[in-house]
C-alpha cells in the first residue's frame, strides 16, 4: 500500500500519467507538481506526438499548466515528479522555475541530466535543486515495454517493404 503523500505515492501518480502517454502511443513518461503542503497542483504526460513539439516532454507541459494556473514563473516549494529523469532542455526548466525538488523514478542512459549522462543540478546556478532518485521498477519496464514493442513493429514493416 503507497502511503499518501510520499515519494513512491507521487511517483505512482506520475506513473498513470504515463500509462496514458503509452495508450496514446507516446513515450510514456508523466509528471506530477506538488506543493510543499503535498498538495497536487498539476499532472501531465507526454505530448511530443500528438501536438508535433518536441517540447511536449510531460515536466514541461505540467510546469507550463501550473505557471499558467498559478500565474506565476516560480514555483517556488514545490516538488517535481517525474516517471523518467529530465533531459537537459526540462532540467533547464525545471532550474529556471525555482522548484525546490525533484524525484524520478528511472534513470535515462541517453539523454539523463541529473547525473546519467550529465548532471545540470550540480552546477552552480543562482537557484539549487534538491534531486532525488527513487527507483521505480514499473517506470523503467513502461519504457522497455514501449520501446520493445516499437522496434518490433519496425522490424515487421521493413520485412513486408523488403518482401515487395
Amino acid at each position: 500500500m503507497l502511503r499518501p503523500g510520499s515519494d513512491a505515492y507521487f511517483l505512482h501518480l506520475a506513473y498513470e500519467q504515463a500509462c496514458i502517454a503509452r495508450d496514446l502511443d507516446e513515450v510514456p513518461v508523466g509528471a506530477v507538481l506538488v506543493d510543499d503542503e503535498g498538495k497536487v497542483l498539476g499532472k501531465a504526460y507526454n505530448q511530443i506526438e500528438s501536438c508535433h513539439d518536441v517540447t511536449g516532454h510531460a515536466e514541461l507541459l505540467v510546469l507550463r499548466k501550473v505557471m499558467a494556473d498559478t500565474q506565476s514563473r516560480r514555483l517556488l516549494g514545490c516538488t517535481l515528479y517525474s516517471t523518467l529523469e529530465p533531459c537537459l532542455m526540462c532540467a533547464g526548466a525545471i532550474i529556471h522555475s525555482r522548484v525546490k525538488r525533484l524525484v524520478y523514478g528511472a534513470k535515462d542512459p541517453k539523454t539523463g541530466a541529473a547525473g546519467s549522462v550529465l548532471n545540470v543540478f550540480e552546477i552552480p546556478f543562482n537557484h539549487r535543486v534538491q534531486v532525488g532518485f527513487h527507483f521505480q521498477a514499473n517506470c523503467a519496464q513502461i519504457l522497455t515495454d514501449f520501446f520493445v514493442q516499437k522496434r518490433a513493429i519496425s522490424r515487421q514493416i521493413k520485412k513486408k517493404i523488403d518482401g515487395l
